[in-house]
């Protein structure tokens, strides 16, 4: 048997303080009905019928309101950790953009216009004689021609003569459509006629219309075009290193975190120096693509500081003749884009902490 200590104080009338073993509980209530509030949050109620012996007892536990404050507890720990997994995959997906932007500026080399073939261009047949009947407006006429009004039709007449109106105002469109085709092949006939004779305005034309380089005017990079002997093109273009190429670094710390740093000024120096030397070999690689050309000759031109004056100046960086014969033999998905440049004569004047130096223009290009 068991020994059970416990000291009750009468705080007011029908308002007990009880202290046990496992804590103190606060009871309250009248003969035959009483409610008492345990300290580890057990609460019991008793009701009962004096001199009877008849009573019921109602127990619940404080357990309960704990585990919800437990279960809200885990949530919240759970959406903190969903936040930070969140934070570390869009650290993650910033640092992933800013790889694919250096591999993308580091290696625009390797992308190219599709090669056009002027003179398989120039053999396509004439579509059709001008002075007949084209083969849309053919079609059209047949359908006419094979047109027979439903029953429906030859009882109400004017659904036959809108149908046949339909038909005829289809030929007159079959008949213009011949025309814009025809014209078409004509005028793309007689440019590459142009290309294959070397007529200079006939260059100009292509690179006018088709836009070469137009995906790298999103750097903010220029690019003119000229010419003066149809064995070559001379292409001017503008840098805008300050806006193309980033200054920092972004990687993960090991917590997921995002580190942004500084590049040197070598890190810095040589990301410029592969952005030029990548867009110069793919702007030489579009216009031959474009063009039956021998040279392509580049010049690359950025602000540079004038140590005299303090201020900065458009200069010339780099200037490069690229022959087709020896460019279509380098693999460009192997090549270094600074290296590459060693295959042709260039001026050139790089240096490890302050980058491009100002060069003299090749103008003597044979």
């Amino acid at each position: 048997m068991g020994l059970r200590m416990r000291k009750s104080i009468k705080i007011a009338k029908g308002v007990r303080l009880n202290f046990g073993k496992t804590g103190a509980s606060v009871s309250f209530g009248t003969r035959g009905l009483r409610h008492t509030i345990h300290s580890s949050g057990r609460r019991t109620s008793s009701v009962g019928i004096p001199g009877t012996g008849i009573s019921y007892v109602t127990t619940t536990s404080g357990k309960r309101k704990y585990s919800e404050a437990y279960t809200r507890r885990e949530q919240i720990q759970v959406q903190k950790q969903q936040e930070k997994l969140n934070e570390i995959e869009q650290n993650r997906l910033a640092v992933e953009e800013y790889n694919n932007y250096i591999e993308i500026i580091k290696g625009l080399h390797k992308e190219c216009d599709e090669h056009i073939d002027w003179q398989h261009i120039y053999s396509l047949k004439e579509p059709f004689d001008p002075e007949g009947i084209g083969p849309k407006e053919a079609k059209a006429l047949k359908e006419l021609e094979d047109y027979r009004p439903s029953l429906m039709e030859k009882i109400i007449k004017s659904m036959a003569e809108k149908k046949r109106k339909e038909l005829e105002e289809k030929v007159s469109k079959a008949r213009q459509e011949d025309r814009k085709d025809y014209e078409a092949w004509k005028n793309l006939h007689e440019l590459a006629g142009g290309i294959l004779n070397g007529d200079i305005e006939a260059y100009l034309q292509v690179i006018g219309e088709l836009n070469p380089l137009d995906d790298l005017l999103e750097f903010g990079s220029d690019f003119e075009f000229g010419m003066d002997d149809p064995s070559t093109m001379v292409v001017e273009f503008t840098v805008k290193s300050s806006t193309v190429v980033p200054t920092y670094s972004l990687s993960l710390t090991n917590t997921g975190k995002l580190s942004r740093k500084n590049l040197t000024k070598t890190a810095y120096y040589d990301l410029v120096q592969d952005y030029v030397a990548s867009t110069a070999i793919r702007i030489a690689r579009d216009v031959f693509a474009l063009l039956p050309l021998d040279q392509v000759v580049v010049h690359a031109v950025d602000n540079i500081l004038n140590t005299q004056t303090g201020y900065e100046e458009e200069r010339t960086i780099l200037s490069v003749i690229f022959e087709r014969e020896v460019l279509e033999k380098l693999n460009f998905e192997g090549i270094d884009p600074s290296d590459a440049l060693a295959n042709f004569r260039h001026n050139m004047k790089f240096l490890k902490t302050k980058g491009f130096q100002p060069v003299e223009r090749i103008t003597d290009y044979r």
